[in-house]
């Protein structure tokens, strides 16, 4: 039996920059796209483009004040905002850059089409490589994310699903004490059942 994929993506993400020295380089989603179609891969799939995400789906997870700091932080009012900046965690891991909230709308965005997919059985594979994005915390940025669309992505999932697995490889320092790192190696996967 042929199963059934689709595939959100983005043209606006690669476009998106935390900066010359910073390990996430948002341009390799757009160099994957292409290898995608390349390879030929689009036909075998459907694609999509995520929905921009509003505010009060944002706060399924996250409280209010970060997510209207997260709306509202851009470069030029950066300097505006210190106490809001420290208390939510934006810092070398987690710069500010231009389209910082446009980025986030977007990783949300795929992650919750792609949810919205499986509990509606229009797929059997979804994909969302602007994902993944999950060491955000409630009124927190960490570990390059800003937001957390896996959390999102699992409460709509339970909305039609009773247990939802999710397993996360990764490889990082752990987000402890700022003088103390390891190295942390964790895996990601969705399992529904």
């Amino acid at each position: 039996m042929k199963k059934k994929v689709s595939y959100y993506y983005d043209e606006e993400v690669g476009n998106f920059f935390y900066g010359f020295h910073h390990p996430m380089k948002s341009q390799r989603i757009r160099l994957t796209h292409k290898l995608v179609i390349a390879y030929g891969l689009y036909k075998k799939m459907k694609i999509f483009r995520p929905l921009l995400i509003d505010k009060e789906e944002m706060r399924n997870f996250h409280s209010d004040a970060y997510v209207k700091f997260l709306k509202k932080i851009n470069i030029e009012n950066k300097q505006l905002l210190p106490k809001e900046i420290d208390c939510f965690n934006i810092d070398l891991d987690c710069p500010i850059f231009d389209g910082l909230w446009r980025f986030s709308q977007a990783s949300v965005g795929g992650s919750l089409g792609c949810a919205y997919q499986l509990n509606q059985e229009m797929v059997d594979i979804t994909i969302n490589w602007t994902g993944g994005l999950h060491h955000a915390k409630k009124s927190e940025a960490g570990g390059f994310c800003y937001v957390n669309d896996a959390v999102l992505a699992i409460l709509e999932l339970l909305k039609r699903h009773k247990r939802v697995l999710y397993i996360d490889i990764d490889i990082h320092h752990v987000h402890t004490h700022k003088r103390k790192k390891k190295l942390h190696f964790h895996h990601s996967t969705i399992l529904i059942y």
